[in-house]
């Protein structure tokens, strides 16, 4: 049966309060991890395009397996503290709640399990059968500035709501503005100044939705 309400939420720094690509570069010590938190604030500050930074980061973690798996339950053990209410209770009132990122399927999915969220769209890595990295699905839309509104117009042909919602922090998330009916900006962990200027509404707590939708 078609739903009647979709809402998106980005992940990192959204319902957790990490970076999952900062966090595997932190497992590869502090001079990494500088490098890629730099990279990665340029590009959700909207300075510089994702795609311009998404491989490269990758290239230089080299993440293993292992580090996914250590990485996913940061996500867990950081959760935003209203998520898992805030979900169930959009579950209740019938909305279909998915996380829509920018991140790694692999590290995120646990999450989403703890959540009670089922589906994920985000980016999928690949491993060797030793544990290593090699590669990620380089053709998934949200490597590239524009890849969010992407999905949520095929979720929409797809799922036929009558109305949808984005939540997030940053300007991947920003993005959607166009073809969603309400975006709702989200500044818990980090504060950008475009996003909170344009969002529709800009929250720091997630169970603030809770409000906003009643």
């Amino acid at each position: 049966m078609p739903a009647t309400k979709l809402i998106c939420f980005d992940c990192d720094s959204t319902l957790s309060a990490i970076e999952g690509i900062d966090e595997l570069a932190r497992l590869r010590g502090p001079e990494v991890l500088a490098r890629i938190e730099a990279m990665t604030n340029e590009a959700m500050d909207g300075r510089v395009s994702i795609e311009s930074v998404f491989g490269r980061r990758l290239e230089i973690i080299q993440p293993w397996r292992e580090d996914a798996a250590a990485v996913g339950r940061k996500y867990v053990e950081t959760v935003e503290p209203s998520a898992k209410a805030t979900v169930a209770w959009l579950v209740a009132q019938g909305w279909t709640v998915l996380i829509l990122s920018g991140g790694f399927l692999p590290l995120i999915r646990p999450l989403a399990d703890y959540l009670g969220v089922a589906r994920v769209e985000a980016v999928e890595l690949h491993f060797a059968a030793d544990g290593s990295y090699r590669g990620y699905d380089a053709a998934y839309p949200t490597t590239r500035s524009g890849g969010k509104p992407e999905i949520i117009v095929r979720l929409q042909r797809e799922l036929q709501p009558a109305v949808t919602i984005m939540v997030g922090d940053g300007m991947s998330d920003l993005e959607t503005k166009p073809v969603v009916d309400r975006f709702i900006g989200f500044g818990r962990y980090v504060v950008r100044p475009r996003v909170k200027a344009e969002a529709a509404t800009f929250i720091t707590s997630l169970d603030e939705i809770t409000r906003i939708l009643r």
